[in-house]
């Protein structure tokens, strides 16, 4: 799941080495967070908020095939 994001967080922005996930353990699953560049952090949240909503579609959909809950936090 760290890796989809990774790759498409990659795909998105300007300065691709600047991406970093990380997976934090909650009693709900995993929370992952990503850092982008500043000057990329709207890119990747999107108009209205659109590009980041499918990518916590996305991760949920691979949450649920490995039979946990995961959530995205964009810092």
């Amino acid at each position: 799941m760290k890796e989809l994001i990774e790759y498409i967080a990659k795909a998105i922005v300007d300065k691709p080495e600047e991406v970093k996930v990380t997976e934090v353990p909650s009693e709900n699953g995993i929370i992952l967070r990503l850092q982008v560049a500043p000057e990329d952090t709207g890119k990747v949240i999107g108009k209205e908020g659109r590009i980041a909503k499918a990518m916590r579609t996305l991760l949920r959909v691979a949450a649920i095939r490995k039979g946990t809950r995961a959530t995205l936090e964009i810092i």
